[in-house]
């Protein structure tokens, strides 16, 4: 019994943090063979509103208004949006004193109370009318060509949603906060484009990412990944989220472990919260390949795959001291993985940088937190108005 809980613990965290990418990586050349992608035709561009929502980012707004003035859309067809509700630094200050061109069409919203960034969101979206809307965060930079490479998708009727790209900075003095962050990215990165080619992207990363008006739909106030709840519940109507590469959202690193694990144990909460909310998406029956992609994606990488962990660990020591064969190996190939972990551990206490073990150090981090996270949410503790990860400089 402890040799089939264990293989079978082994297969379910291989596939969810490996397996899942080779499976859908042959799917996707299947469909390839099967079906080639042809051309969407070109659209005239829709007019669209580019949200911006910031909470005491006096720091970054007047570099993320540089920002977003830059950005390649004809000005008739392009409005910007400012939330600062609940900020009590010079963040709207700053906004409302901007010399924007007079072409520029731009509006302020602001509210001394904070009612979180969903909350800030909606109030937004009650007053835009726009077919297209953008979402943004502050304290990011979006690339020139992003809002035409995201409006291009809205081409096909069937696309509700397209997640841009999340790119971390990372300096060659950045910790290993940084440099797991940056890595997780780009793996995540590779696997939204093989959900998108297959089917559809499984939620969208609050950064920058795009909507259809007309599909959207309000969230709960007390949502703790608002960006992910909001584009599922697209994909729950049976539209697409697509992704789009070469829209990009850049942002600095997590200025230590401790500021990135403030953020992971909140998206652990709130990935864990979103399980239970939008559970009618485990029936296979009624959504398939959707169902496939969340559960495979995030379901199990949220629940099943972090308990497995530690269980995989204390089979292992009783089979390698009760039997023979295989199960010693396995034993020393996960206490050097563990090892590593500790080891980068210890290094970065001491400022002391080996990035071939930031690799297992930031996954425990992922696993630690969604730990933390489970025990943060039963105990009612996280809310939506979250303490702020200090970015790197």
């Amino acid at each position: 019994m402890l040799e089939i809980i264990f293989w079978l613990g082994l297969a379910l965290v291989f596939y969810s943090y490996l397996g899942y990418g080779l499976l859908l990586w042959a799917l996707v050349r299947v469909k390839r063979l099967m079906r080639p992608s042809a051309p969407k035709p070109p659209e005239a561009l829709p007019a669209l509103t580019f949200v911006v929502c910031a909470y005491n980012e006096e720091d970054w707004i007047t570099e993320k208004i540089k920002n977003s003035l830059s950005l390649d859309y004809p000005p008739d067809l392009l409005h910007f949006c400012f939330v600062t509700d609940g900020s009590d630094d010079r963040t709207a200050q700053i906004v409302q004193q901007y010399p924007f061109p007079p072409e520029v069409h731009w509006q302020l919203l602001h509210q001394p109370e904070r009612l979180g960034k969903i909350a800030a969101f909606q109030r937004a979206m009650a007053q835009i009318n726009t077919p297209v809307v953008v979402s943004t965060d502050a304290n990011t930079r979006v690339n020139p060509e992003a809002l035409k490479r995201l409006v291009r998708h809205f081409a096909d009727p069937q696309v509700g949603a397209v997640a841009g790209e999340k790119r971390i900075f990372m300096a060659e003095k950045d910790d290993a906060s940084s440099a797991g962050e940056g890595i997780y990215w780009k793996y995540e990165g590779l696997l939204k484009k093989w959900d998108a080619e297959l089917w559809t992207v499984v939620g969208a990363a609050g950064e920058l990412f795009a909507i259809r008006r007309d599909c959207y739909e309000p969230v709960p106030t007390d949502t703790l990944v608002e960006d992910f709840h909001l584009t599922m519940r697209i994909a729950q109507k049976g539209y697409r989220v697509q992704y789009e590469p070469n829209a990009w959202a850049v942002e600095s690193s997590s200025a230590s472990v401790a500021e990135e694990m403030k953020r992971k144990v909140r998206i652990a909460a709130g990935g864990l919260q979103a399980v239970v909310r939008l559970r009618a998406l485990l029936n296979p029956f009624r959504y398939g390949v959707l169902t496939f992609q969340y559960v495979s994606h995030r379901v199990l990488r949220w629940t099943l795959a972090p308990l497995f962990l530690p269980i995989l660990l204390i089979i292992n020591v009783i089979l390698a001291l009760n039997m023979q064969g295989i199960y010693p190996y396995m034993l020393a190939a996960q206490v050097l993985f563990y090892g590593a972990a500790g080891a980068g551990w210890l290094l970065e206490r001491r400022k002391l940088k080996v990035k071939i073990l930031f690799i297992p150090y930031y996954f425990c981090l992922m696993n630690w937190a969604m730990y933390a996270g489970l025990v943060r949410l039963l105990r009612g503790r996280q809310s939506v108005i979250w303490e702020k990860a200090k970015r790197a400089g």
